[in-house]
């Protein structure tokens, strides 16, 4: 038995680590990997932990704690977003860097799972305090990052700016602009990026749903839909959504939800929340305002999008959920008890492995754009990921009703991604 590595105390007990192990456990089940490979796999290949150190606008010197997890390599550079929040621990970067993995291998590009974070709250800094721990933070995995290694980007609480200020802060260190491009992606177009990055996994989620309710529904016509969480995955979602012909009537954020079932005016409800910072400040139409947004995951809707935070669908509340089809916009929204319910129920659950590619995906083209010297458009780069992801949903889809239909479709989609993974590392010689 492969031994562990010796930081695997800082993750072994954290719940949400333990889930994606869970997940792959049952996956190497399916197909019969030996515990010698699913231990190899369960960890990361390297944990990086740093110290940042910023003095505050009012003099004090404060301390904070960062992470960068390189979970797997055999496919290509780690790649993964990083985040800012008070509630980032070790064992959540390694779950999400085992899920990029998973989630880079069955969008089939050449990129390993990488994930980072810092533990802060990033609305309690000043800007200059942001930019300060951004550079520190960075400059502290000068050494881990590279445009050949690791490439990060945006994830939780951060944004293009700070990945300005990433690719600034790797330029200095290494003197070579140019070069340096590729080493983050959803940059400014202004600094190798391309705007279609920003709309990319929103995108990406709204054209799963589409090729899903196909499959179920015949189209998204008058179907309704409910978002729960209106950050940057949620508003294109719901915007995409709704322009192709779907009824969006529930929307929410952290402060509530908003729902009229003759559906929303998105493009107010983005005005709205862009202005005032809620959505349950818009009041157009007969509309139900609640300061309670976990309610919106029990409305009678076909298509929910849990676009907010691991762990919204549980035990708890699953047996209210209505929804036939949901399509997982946040990492690991649902818990896997709560999966299995809705899957005998015969609802369909479209994982955030394959749901939420569009930013990776996209961010593989900004990468590969860069390396060729930014000869592509912003259209050319959302033509090409609708092809792509739509080719990877009925790929799923299809491998999912032939061969794994008694689980629900993420283990297809595990199985199919992890089986690349180990094909890969057998290949290399490292298994």
């Amino acid at each position: 038995m492969t031994s562990a590595p010796p930081y695997a105390s800082l993750y072994e007990n954290d719940p949400v680590y333990q889930m994606a192990v869970k997940q792959l456990r049952e996956a190497a089940s399916i197909l019969g990997l030996p515990d010698e490979v699913v231990e190899v796999l369960r960890h990361p290949e390297k944990l990086v932990q740093v110290k940042i150190v910023i003095r505050r606008d009012n003099g004090k010197v404060e301390t904070f704690l960062g992470w960068r997890s390189q979970h797997n390599s055999a496919l290509g550079p780690y790649k993964g977003g990083i985040r800012y929040a008070p509630t980032v621990t070790p064992g959540e970067v390694v779950a999400l860097s085992m899920w990029m993995t998973w989630k880079n291998s069955l969008a089939g590009i050449p990129y390993g799972g990488g994930k980072g974070g810092i533990r802060v709250d990033p609305k309690a800094l000043s800007q200059r305090e942001l930019e300060e721990l951004s550079r520190k933070y960075f400059a502290a995995l000068a050494r881990d990052v590279d445009p050949d290694v690791d490439i990060p980007a945006p994830d939780v609480n951060t944004n293009p700016q700070i990945m300005a200020w990433y690719y600034d802060e790797y330029v200095k260190i290494t003197g070579r602009p140019s070069y340096a491009w590729g080493v983050v992606t959803a940059k400014p177009a202004d600094v190798g990026g391309l705007n279609a990055r920003v709309v990319s996994t929103g995108y990406g989620v709204a054209l799963m749903a589409r090729e899903a309710a196909k499959k179920l529904f015949g189209g998204l016509e008058g179907r309704t839909v409910a978002v729960h969480g209106f950050g940057n995955v949620g508003i294109y979602t719901a915007k995409y959504l709704a322009e192709w012909g779907a009824t969006v009537v529930a929307v929410s954020d952290s402060k509530g939800y908003v729902y009229n079932p003759k559906g929303l005016n998105i493009d107010k409800v983005i005005e709205v929340k862009e202005k005032t910072g809620a959505v349950t400040n818009y009041r157009e139409g007969d509309v139900k305002v609640s300061n309670n947004h976990m309610e919106l995951l029990e409305l009678p809707v076909d298509i929910l999008v849990p676009a907010a935070i691991e762990n919204v669908i549980t035990m708890e509340n699953v047996e209210r959920v209505k929804a036939k089809l949901i399509v997982e916009g946040a990492n690991g929204p649902t818990t896997p008890e709560a999966e299995k319910v809705l899957h005998q129920r015969g609802a369909v659950i479209v994982p955030d492995i394959l749901a939420n590619a569009g930013g990776v995906t996209m961010s593989w083209i900004e990468w590969a754009n860069n390396r060729m010297g930014n000869i592509m458009t912003d259209q050319e780069a959302l033509e090409r990921l609708d092809r792509i992801m739509t080719q990877n949903f009925h790929r799923v889809f299809d491998e999912w009703q032939k061969k794994y239909s008694t689980y629900p479709m993420r283990m297809a989609a595990y199985v199919i991604a992890i089986d690349r993974v180990v094909r890969a590392m057998k290949l290399r010689g490292w298994i």
